[in-house]
């Protein structure tokens, strides 16, 4: 039995074989070739665009826990429970680092009067170079990180071009929120500028603003609490360290990073499945061409189907040779698509600078023939730096997916259209003909 079953497996790859040589050099050659190619360009676009928006994602998410929300955050209620609070975290291995600080909103003016928005945090000096996660986040592009001196400031970079501010000007903080001793308006908040960075997020580099912990002390009022942001070796055990530090310290208000950015996180989701879901409709447009080619392929065939029953082949056998056909047409696409995918993504710097230099010669060589004005500002606007730090992760069990679902479509849309053999009857066919 399976030495029969052996040779009728053999033969269905034979016939589906002769059947595809016979095609790549018919009229049906199209049928196979477009939607190999589309299938192709499906994986490759596909791993592309999650191991961008992979990147993206890590990288914000780090940024964000690395500098802004800390993996747990803690509000004391009184001085006591802050020395109690330091204590603690003295006898929990886990924790690496613990930074106090004062936040308060604020409104900035820089130069010429212009004015932006700012989250302005008061901070620790030492905290650069004793936290490791928010020294490697936090990259100072221009000037150095220094609020050892009273009345300096650190701003993002975004948050600098909006001001029109470099290392060196001042800052006024025209308008700051805070206790009932804080004045909401005042000329006297003068800073100088000492560093510019950038991060992973986009929304710090726009709005954050790092000052000294004394000047935080004095400016936001008696009355400001500090928090304290907590590091921990391995950020998913975040609930165990709360509940530990709760059970010791229950005057203090803990929350976790997951609580804190819920709602970004959330989006975060949303976006990707709907990405991921808009994408994959790539597979459904080709698994739709696939099923008309294979239909039209089948009835074209009808004539070589009977001949094969006729000498005892069973349905079931010659359906398989047309899902072996899709099977194949899937594999000419699905693995080229991959090896492409997984090259461009571990190259996406190159790749993306490649094609934001070929824009930039082409806006060059337009505003110099239709708009030489505009030359000037093209050229000292270059953006094709901008994607020299692209990041790229790539997932095995993404990548192992979207291949799998890519040969699945061809094979699916195969097995559909070849169901037609079952319902050929040979008199049927023969009278026809």
């Amino acid at each position: 039995m399976k030495k029969i079953k052996a040779t009728s497996l053999r033969w269905v790859f034979y016939v589906s074989q002769r059947f595809s040589r016979i095609d790549q050099r018919s009229r049906f050659a199209m049928t196979s070739v477009l939607p190999a190619v589309g299938i192709g360009f499906g994986v490759m676009a596909l791993i592309i665009i999650l191991s961008v928006m992979n990147g993206f994602q890590l990288e914000s998410i780090e940024s964000i826990l690395e500098i802004s929300s800390y993996h747990i955050r803690a509000i004391p209620d009184s001085d006591e429970d802050s020395v109690s609070l330091l204590n603690q975290s003295l006898q929990e291995p886990m924790i690496t680092s613990i930074n106090p600080f004062y936040e308060a909103q604020g409104l900035l003016v820089g130069r010429n009067g212009r004015q932006s928005a700012a989250l302005i945090r008061a901070i620790d000096h030492r905290q650069m170079y004793n936290d490791e996660g928010f020294a490697k986040q936090l990259q100072i592009y221009s000037g150095n990180f220094d609020l050892y001196t009273s009345r300096s400031i650190v701003l993002g970079s975004t948050l600098a071009r909006n001001l029109g501010l470099r290392v060196g000007d001042s800052v006024n903080i025209l308008a700051l929120s805070g206790g009932a001793d804080v004045d909401l308006f005042s000329e006297n908040r003068v800073f100088t500028v000492t560093a510019l960075f950038s991060c992973g997020y986009g929304d710090i580099n726009a709005a954050f603003a790092f000052i000294p912990f004394e000047d935080g002390k004095e400016l936001f009022g008696k009355n400001a609490v500090p928090t304290y942001g907590i590091k921990i070796s391995n950020k998913d055990h975040d609930e165990r360290v709360m509940q530990k530090l709760s059970t010791a310290l229950d005057s203090v208000h803990f929350e976790s990073w997951r609580s804190f950015n819920r709602s970004f996180f959330g989006a975060l989701r949303v976006e990707k499945n709907i990405l991921m879901m808009l994408a994959l409709l790539i597979f459904v447009v080709v698994a739709v061409n696939i099923f008309n080619g294979m239909r039209r392929m089948v009835y074209e065939r009808r004539e070589e189907i009977c001949v094969l029953s006729a000498l005892g082949s069973s349905s079931g056998n010659i359906q398989l040779i047309f899902i072996i056909q899709g099977l194949i047409i899937g594999l000419s696409g699905a693995v080229p698509g991959l090896i492409l995918g997984l090259f461009m993504s571990v190259n996406i710097d190159a790749v993306f600078t490649l094609i934001a230099k070929a824009s930039y010669f082409f806006q060059y060589m337009s505003a110099s023939l239709f708009n030489p004005e505009s030359l000037s500002y093209i050229i000292r606007n270059s953006t094709y730096s901008f994607y020299a730090g692209i990041p790229a992760r790539v997932y095995v069990n993404e990548v192992v997916f979207i291949t799998l679902f890519g040969l699945l479509s061809a094979v699916s849309a195969a097995w559909l259209a070849s169901t037609k053999v079952l319902s050929f009857k040979i008199a049927e066919v023969l009278r026809d003909e």
